[in-house]
């Protein structure tokens, strides 16, 4: 009696097969799908992520002045104008790369370029601009990296062009080379003005 219960392997594979196969193919599937997705992922520009702030007013903040400045930065010195705020620290090597530019920004006049120094020594960031220079009308020490986490700080250098009424009107991620400048950010500017 056992004997015509059993199964003959052919028969066993028969009945099995399609199971087995979806059991084989599944992993290879699934590999396939995460290699699709993050072969898109690495086609997009990391420095064109879309701001939530964008049309929106600058936070609310009061920051004192990095050492040995006098003038700090609060919500209410981006009204009026339009202006530029770049996010900096002194540990940001990107930040050393654009620093020129900035300190040029700032000679020709066309908007004024606020400071907004991100998590840093205070020794450092007051050293670093006596240093390199100072292109900032005023510069806001965010020491603990409380107000860029308002502002959707990713990392350091980020710029943000303010309009006159205090509102965000563009975000650049990144150091700022003088094509960003000239193809993108002054035009910006010199549409709001």
């Amino acid at each position: 009696m056992n004997e015509a219960l059993e199964v003959s392997p052919e028969a066993r594979r028969a009945r099995n097969g399609p199971k087995r196969n979806l059991k084989t193919l599944l992993p290879l599937v699934l590999f396939l799908g995460i290699a699709i997705i993050l072969g898109v992922g690495l086609t997009l520009d990391p420095r064109k992520v879309p701001s939530p702030l964008i049309g929106k007013s600058v936070p609310q903040f009061d920051l004192p002045p990095v050492q040995g400045r006098t003038a700090g930065l609060s919500t209410d010195n981006l009204k009026g104008a339009v202006s530029l705020v770049n996010v900096f620290a002194s540990w940001c090597t990107a930040c050393r790369q654009e620093h020129p530019l900035l300190i040029a920004l700032s000679q020709e006049g066309e908007v004024p370029i606020y400071g907004l120094n991100y998590k840093d020594e205070p020794q450092d960031a007051a050293d670093w601009l006596s240093a390199l220079g100072d292109p900032y009308t005023r510069t806001g020490a965010d020491i603990d990296g409380r107000v860029g986490i308002d502002w959707g700080v990713y990392g350091v250098p980020e710029t943000f062009v303010v309009d006159k009424e205090g509102r965000i009107a563009y975000k650049h991620i990144g150091p700022i080379s003088r094509k960003d400048w000239a193809e993108t950010i002054l035009p910006i500017i010199r549409q709001m003005q």
